[in-house]
């Protein structure tokens, strides 16, 4: 399967998957984006980002975190 910038949801289940201990709501942007890069089924255009895609991922890892246990 192959993430795109447009697969923030996806996106956000592999990031939890891959790193389970870490507190959400300590997250930084930018570490939303070094993490989302490294992954190895991330393959878009590094200059499409934007401060909302990487909200959004966010936002759907808190959701996860809160409702999908």
């Amino acid at each position: 399967m192959t993430l795109t910038w447009e697969s923030t949801y996806a996106i956000a289940l592999e990031l939890r998957r891959q790193h389970p201990e870490i507190n959400i709501e300590e997250v930084s942007l930018g570490q939303i984006y070094q993490w989302t890069i490294q992954l190895n089924e991330f393959e878009d255009d590094l200059a499409l980002v934007n401060d909302d895609i990487l909200y959004a991922i966010y936002q759907d890892w808190f959701e996860e975190n809160i409702h999908g246990k």
